[in-house]
């Protein structure tokens, strides 16, 4: 199978897996609707976002922002984000602008890159911070392929603001593939290419190619969780490996036989690791 199928099928289970998990917290949390404005700098005027708390609750909760991946949205997250609900902490799960064809928040793909949805989370994280039920002092970070990269990168550009982060099957791999790609640089992409049945533009190259995130994440000081999976064909192991020799402080949890994107039991698995994780630094 070659690497862009491999993605688009990957993008494509992990959307439908969403819908299938049997919801096993139902009755314990409720969700609500939100829309959070964007700045001038981002795609979108309005992101669309989802809020997930317990049932009954008193004072402030600690809270996780949760990103979806490339051509996902917030459904990508709604396992985890009941889950954690169910438990006791907050989640709110959004859609990127211009993130994926089903997204619900403004912009076009074709106009999205990493750092454009840098800015989303970013935005994200200013109107999350304000709302009444969070504690600004647990704030964390959850972000899957591409929004576990976006995630690693947000932390890094404001790291007092989170307390600590959880990384799926982070996407550090998407710069390597694009200098493979195209390697005389962004210069030799498409203005509009389709891959994996979505439009991209050349934006995404130029932006992504700009930096090296392992030169970037290293300077958030907080604890790391990363959860990848040994049978991942889409960012190898090898990825989130190197990752532990730059972060100060970071754990990797090896889920086996898993793919990219987490299937049945491995949902359950990989989201109560994290409900551990973030439980266990809550002050």
């Amino acid at each position: 199978m070659g690497r862009e199928s491999a993605i688009g099928n990957a993008v494509s289970a992990e959307q439908e897996n969403a819908r299938e998990v049997v919801d096993a917290y139902e009755g314990r949390y409720t969700v609500g609707e939100i829309i959070i404005k964007g700045n001038d700098e981002t795609i979108g005027e309005r992101i669309y976002a989802r809020v997930y708390l317990p049932k009954c609750y008193e004072g402030k909760l600690p809270t996780v922002i949760m990103s979806h991946g490339i051509g996902g949205t917030y459904e990508n997250c709604d396992p985890y984000a009941k889950q954690f609900a169910a438990k006791g902490v907050a989640a709110v799960a959004f859609d990127f602008c211009g993130g994926g064809l089903a997204s619900k928040s403004d912009g076009k793909m074709v106009s999205m890159s990493t750092l454009t949805e840098w800015r989303d989370l970013s935005c994200v994280t200013d109107a999350v911070s304000q709302m009444d039920f969070v504690d600004q002092e647990n704030l964390f970070l959850l972000g899957e392929s591409m929004g576990g990269f976006v995630s690693a990168y947000t932390a890094a550009q404001r790291p007092e603001d989170y307390r600590a982060i959880v990384l799926f099957y982070p996407a550090f791999v998407l710069q390597d593939d694009a200098w493979a790609k195209f390697p005389g640089g962004p210069q030799e992409a498409p203005e509009v290419e389709v891959i994996y049945g979505m439009e991209t533009g050349r934006q995404s190259y130029i932006d992504n190619m700009s930096f090296d995130i392992y030169e970037v994440i290293g300077s958030y000081q907080g604890d790391v969780l990363i959860v990848h999976g040994d049978a991942d064909p889409v960012v190898p192991l090898s990825y989130s490996e190197r990752a532990l020799d730059v972060y100060p402080s970071a754990r990797l949890v090896v889920i086996e036989g898993a793919s990219h994107g987490f299937r049945g039991a491995n949902v359950e698995k990989a989201g109560m690791v994290s409900l551990d994780f973030v439980l266990e630094r809550v002050r």
